[in-house]
């Protein structure tokens, strides 16, 4: 039950927006042990200068191409499952767009099951049918 939230600059294109989308749904589905319906995305796009990185930390170069995936999950994954997730999205997004991996950045975040509501203002996790 992840919710992620993409980061980038503005301009890409309506087509390069739905296969950065994809490419993260099919890498939480194949390495983070997500279900394939489970699929809650925003994408937030930033004028020049309001998404603000570090060019060179703990990695890069990274170009204007940078793109922050902020992932909140419901439960905690242990240390393998995150490396495979990692270096999936970024095999994908290589592949898929030509997205260099230096320009993938991952932050990954968990929460307590009652702090979910899908929906009816119930907290669906805990109390699904209330």
């Amino acid at each position: 039950m992840p919710f992620s939230r993409i980061a980038l600059h503005q301009g890409k294109s309506a087509d390069y927006l739905q296969t950065l989308s994809d490419s993260l749904h099919q890498a939480l589905v194949e390495a983070f042990e997500v279900p394939p319906t489970d699929r809650f995305q925003v994408i937030d796009q930033y004028r020049p200068g309001e998404l603000i990185y570090d060019r060179d930390y703990l990695g890069g170069p990274r170009s204007a191409d940078f793109v922050l995936f902020y992932i909140t999950a419901g439960r905690p994954r242990d240390s393998d499952t995150k490396r495979r997730f990692y270096r999936r999205l970024a095999a994908l997004l290589a592949e898929k767009l030509r997205l260099n991996p230096e320009d993938v950045m991952v932050v990954i975040a968990t929460t307590q099951l009652d702090e979910w509501s899908f929906g009816g203002g119930r907290a669906s996790m805990i109390d699904p049918q209330a």
